[in-house]
């Protein structure tokens, strides 16, 4: 199954979601819009480092700005997260499914090993 959101975006998307900082501003901007002096201060962060969050959430269409005088205003953009989430819902089916799990493969194979069907691979002695 093929996600509706082109393979850059998802980059984009995942790229800008990878920094904690971003992440709580996208956690903020989900309760409300914000000044990016709110954002700054929230975080802890100065100026200059919340534009480079800002324009890297910009970027990947996570984020919209709006000018309310001389004040810029951050907004979450919705959609952009729907798509990522349209993405990860492609793999519901396995989460539910035991028979998928690592430990259940590493049950399995240790089965197989022990019955004989399967050789183990040679043990290497170390090296000292």
């Amino acid at each position: 199954m093929k996600a509706a959101v082109p393979t850059h975006k998802l980059d984009l998307l995942f790229d800008a979601l990878a920094n904690e900082h971003r992440r709580e501003i996208i956690f903020s901007l989900g309760l409300q819009p914000s000044s990016i002096s709110q954002l700054a201060s929230l975080r802890g962060l100065s100026l200059p480092a919340i534009h480079k969050h800002l324009k890297v959430l910009e970027s990947a269409g996570l984020i919209n700005r709006k000018k309310s005088g001389r004040v810029n205003f951050i907004t979450l953009n919705r959609a952009s997260l729907r798509g990522v989430q349209a993405w990860l819902n492609q793999f519901h089916t396995y989460w539910d499914s035991s028979s998928e799990t690592l430990s259940n493969y590493a049950q399995t194979a240790e089965l197989k090993e022990r019955s004989g069907k399967v050789k183990a691979a040679p043990k290497t002695k170390e090296r000292k």
